[in-house]
């Protein structure tokens, strides 16, 4: 089994996580739940339904924004 590892700008912060990971696999290895975020991928907004055939990329660049409800 391959524990190499790719390196990706998360929020503007140097982040290593493990290849080959999707990006709902990412969220949930950040703690965060799928459902209440947002992600830019590479300076684009990504849609949800794109997420599960999204392979993170070494050099790939996500803004990741939680929602949060309230009044």
């Amino acid at each position: 089994m391959s524990t190499s590892t790719i390196n990706l700008q998360l929020n503007g912060q140097e982040q290593t996580c493990p290849a080959n990971l999707n990006m709902p696999d990412l969220l949930v290895s950040l703690g965060l739940n799928p459902r209440l975020v947002a992600v830019e991928y590479n300076g684009e907004i990504l849609h949800r339904h794109l997420w599960s055939e999204t392979n993170l990329q070494a050099g790939d660049r996500l803004e990741i924004v939680t929602i949060v409800g309230g009044g």
